[in-house]
């Protein structure tokens, strides 16, 4: 594939992203399962994003759980970006209109003391590297229409990243066995998604550990401050305007957010 035709695929996400709006799959431009060109497309929006100004503040590890590979017909990890402008407050308020098509899944996400930067590393590294763990809801959303997507699809388009939530509580991980970290999301006070942190590749810290070295063959290794959204604990669930989202997760305690009405809806109800 020419230069030409990536620029262009990953002109039509990024027009996708700042308009709010849905796009047809992009695997009919390119060969199926060419995730190092898909990967290319990404870095070009990445590079575009920091160009503009936006503050890199971490990354998110995608497809961790079986669960989640099932509901996208997907057999591999990938990774995105998680710029500043793309965080919401605990507790606060997503506007309607913002995303797309947004589903809510919860994680563990770790924030590091200082840099990853080898390309072997074993999971004392991981460990010694984390500052402290925080429970997390990923607000993810796909510029790729109805959700249909194969892995070239959703690395190109920045991991199907929307939003992110961290809770406010900072949890040390040393008395914590994080496989066994519960996890459950309610949706207006009712269970909808249910998980435990061995759902997240047997553990979530083989998750960040996959991300670190993956990192560095990408040339943009982890760094000390950096956020990692270590990846999904149980299926994701679809949000409408209107819905109030709480994740708990064992040992880490709890995040929320919620979903601004429709208010053009509401006022012809």
């Amino acid at each position: 594939m020419s230069e030409t035709q990536i620029q262009k695929i990953a002109d039509q996400l990024d027009e996708a992203l700042r308009d709010a709006r849905s796009i047809p799959p992009i695997v009919d431009q390119l060969q199926a399962g060419d995730v190092d060109t898909a990967y290319a497309i990404q870095e070009i929006n990445t590079a575009r994003a920091l160009a503009e100004g936006r503050r890199l503040v971490g990354r998110k590890i995608g497809l961790t759980s079986q669960k989640v590979q099932a509901q996208l017909g997907v057999d591999q990890c990938d990774f995105g970006m998680l710029f500043a402008d793309m965080s919401v407050d605990e507790n606060g308020t997503v506007p309607f209109g913002k995303l797309i098509q947004p589903k809510v899944e919860a994680e563990i996400g770790f924030v590091l003391k200082s840099d990853l930067t080898e390309g072997a590393l074993t999971l004392v590294d991981i460990v010694n590297a984390i500052d402290y763990a925080v429970p997390c809801l990923e607000i993810v959303d796909s510029r790729i229409a109805d959700w249909q997507i194969s892995i070239v699809d959703t690395i190109a388009d920045n991991a199907s990243s929307g939003l992110f939530v961290t809770g406010t509580e900072k949890v040390d991980i040393s008395a914590l066995d994080l496989r066994l970290c519960g996890m459950v999301i309610e949706l207006d006070g009712e269970p909808v998604s249910l998980g435990a942190g061995a759902a997240c590749l047997g553990n979530p810290l083989n998750a960040v550990k996959w991300l670190a070295e993956t990192m560095v063959r990408s040339g943009r290794p982890l760094k000390a401050g950096d956020l990692v959204l270590s990846g999904a604990l149980g299926p994701m669930f679809p949000a409408k305007p209107g819905d109030s989202f709480e994740a708990r997760i064992s040992g880490l305690g709890s995040v929320r957010v919620q979903f601004e009405t429709d208010t053009a809806l509401a006022e012809t109800a």
